[in-house]
Parts: structure tokens; C-alpha cells; sequence
């Protein structure tokens, strides 16, 4: 963490508070000292971005709580991933865009190219970024808003009523240490309750960790028998998520969905 803390403080004012290093049993500390965190984040004019400390569980059990329509009147960048996710749906339900990307715990690693992507991202966000040579498992040709994430937390978000994808949305989804059969329930429950009916297009990043069981089938194996009936264009292979590269993705950018290629605009 504090390497992390250091490398953004040679570019950026970094500040934050000492409560970030708590513990309450598998949680950063009590849910009022965080959700107090985040809402001075928001409140504060100056603040240009709210990086996350790190992932793991608890951003759910508050973010329904916190006033989000501060960040549609003062936009600013919110970064990070995998729990992260359900603040990235409550900013896309703003209509705000975020930055699926590292956390200032991954940031620490010294990895430099992770770290340029990340500058990248946050000061050029119009830069035109392309993924190529992408695993086609149903071709075609859209482009939408990107929006996604994590798919557990997408799936509890779901859960909970805050998820509202737009029309047209190329949806990127990625996990880790999840069982095909726990991707296939959750895929499965997310089209039978209607919450991808808007999506034009799957892309799906690292699904990391996510080994098949004894019979075999994988995760892949699950998307194919689970998302191409809904006829969409799906493309697998973005370097973003759980693995070693966790390149950062612009939620809310525009997304073009071409044959093997993913285009970020």
C-alpha cells in the first residue's frame, strides 16, 4: 500500500486517511468509517480522482447508502476493481464514467507499464485504446457504452436492485477463483431475470483461478452454452481483471465490438 501511496504522490497531491490500514474481520473496518471516506471524496471540490485501497468484500454493504448525485453535478474519476464494481454501477447509474483499472495496493507492485496505462487513462481518457487479435466466440460488428466489471459483484448488484445497464451497452465481465458451474449460475440468473437484455455485446477479460472441476468444463465451455443463444457478439481475451495484466478500461467510453477487436474511444 504504501508503495503504492508513494508512486502517485511523485505525480499527483495524494491524500487520504490512515483508516484505510484497519481491519474488522474480513472488512477494511467499520462500514460508517469507510462510507465516510468515500462521501468527503466526494464532498471535497478539489479531488480530481478517488483511487481504491484495495478490493476483496464490503463496498456492497454501503454503496447503496452513499448520495451519488454529487458525482453526476462534480465529476470525478473513480479507480479501482473486483469489489470496486459496485461503485462503478453506482456511478454508471449517474451516467458518470469510471476507470476499471488497478488499485493503489497493485500499483505498489512496480510494474511500469501497468502504471503509464493507468496515467494514460486517467489524464487522456478520448485517447483511442484497441485490443486485437481477441478469441471470437460469436462474430459481429456493435458499438455501445462500455459498462461492467466483476462479474459477482454485477450479479449481486443485480440482486440488490442497483444494476441498470443502457441500452445498447457493450458489457465486459471478468472473475476469479469462481467454479464454471458458479459463472453458469450467475450468468444464467442475470438472463433469466431480464438484467442483459440491453447488452449488444460480451466481452469477457481474465477469469482468473477459475479452473474446471472434475467434469471438465470450463468457463468458456459455460459462455458458449449460456450467452450465444442471446445472439450477441462475444469476444474473449481482454487483459484486464484478476491476472497479471490488469489493463485499465474506461467504463462509460464508447466500445466498438469489430470481429477480434475491441476499440475504446
Amino acid at each position: 500500500m504504501w508503495r503504492g501511496l508513494g508512486w502517485l504522490a511523485e505525480r499527483y497531491e495524494v491524500r487520504f486517511d490512515r483508516g484505510i490500514f484497519t481491519a474488522r474481520g474480513y472488512l477494511a473496518g467499520e462500514d460508517v468509517r469507510r462510507a465516510r471516506e468515500l462521501d468527503a471524496a466526494l464532498d471535497e471540490p478539489d479531488v480530481r480522482a478517488i483511487l481504491c485501497a484495495r478490493g476483496g468484500y464490503g463496498a456492497s454493504r454501503f454503496a447503496h447508502r452513499i448520495e451519488w448525485s454529487r458525482l453526476r453535478s462534480s465529476p470525478r474519476w473513480l479507480v479501482g476493481f473486483s469489489d470496486v464494481t459496485a461503485l462503478h454501477v453506482e456511478a454508471a447509474r449517474q451516467g458518470v464514467a469510471s476507470i476499471h483499472g488497478p488499485n493503489v495496493t497493485a500499483l505498489g507492485q512496480g510494474n511500469a507499464p501497468l502504471r503509464e496505462a493507468l496515467i494514460d487513462a486517467l489524464e487522456r481518457p478520448h485517447h483511442v485504446r484497441r485490443f486485437d487479435r481477441l478469441d471470437v466466440l460469436a462474430s459481429g460488428r456493435v458499438e455501445g457504452p462500455l459498462h461492467g466489471g466483476n462479474l459477482t459483484l454485477l450479479h449481486a448488484c443485480a440482486a440488490a436492485g442497483r444494476l441498470a445497464l443502457p441500452r445498447g451497452v457493450v458489457l465486459f465481465l471478468e472473475d476469479v477463483t469462481e467454479r464454471p458451474y458458479r459463472i453458469d449460475r450467475m450468468l444464467a440468473t442475470l438472463v433469466a431475470g431480464g438484467h442483459l437484455d440491453a447488452v449488444s455485446a460480451f466481452v469477457l477479460g481474465d477469469f482468473t483461478d477459475c479452473a474446471p472441476g472434475r467434469d471438465g468444463v470450463t468457463v468458456l465451455d459455460v459462455v458458449r452454452e449460456v450467452l450465444l443463444p442471446l445472439g450477441k457478439p462475444i469476444v474473449a481475451g481482454v487483459p484486464s481483471g484478476h491476472g497479471l495484466v490488469n489493463e485499465p478500461l474506461i467504463l462509460g467510453s464508447h466500445a466498438r465490438v469489430e470481429g477480434c477487436c475491441l476499440e475504446l474511444s
